[in-house]
């Protein structure tokens, strides 16, 4: 692992919009994280895929459309379904998520902007630091 840790995230499929996701990549590259930004319209199993290939520590979701919401909790199964659920925290974000919806469907966390995600993402892998030392 470099600098903090590694975060796969993109926008999840039907979603095409990317600002939100864009200034966090640079906020968390700024953070000494590695990121691989998977752009927009992603896909559940590309998710999947870029999670196992880059050893992810983070995989973090934005939606901006009430209407993509749904695709969260799908990439969260696919993560089940392909046994690495537990290697990733789950961060979610995006103008009609919420703390209850992050919830529900069983994220590890959620922002409500770039910069409360960014710290988001640096307190939670001290955190998980933390708990492998002791």
């Amino acid at each position: 692992m470099h600098g903090r840790g590694t975060v796969v995230l993109g926008t999840v499929a039907g979603d095409l919009h990317d600002i939100g996701k864009g200034i966090l990549a640079m906020m968390l590259r700024g953070s000494g994280f590695t990121v691989h930004d998977l752009g927009i319209d992603v896909a559940p199993q590309r998710f999947v895929k870029a999670a196992q290939e880059t050893a992810a520590d983070i995989v973090a979701l934005s939606a901006l459309l009430s209407t993509t919401m749904p695709r969260m909790p799908e990439i969260i199964d696919a993560l089940e379904a392909a046994g690495i659920r537990e290697r990733h925290i789950v961060l979610v974000g995006g103008a009609p998520i919420t703390t209850e919806f992050a919830v529900q469907i069983g994220a590890d966390g959620y922002a409500s902007d770039a910069g409360a995600a960014a710290k988001m993402a640096i307190d939670l892998m001290a955190a998980r630091s933390a708990a492998l030392s002791s």
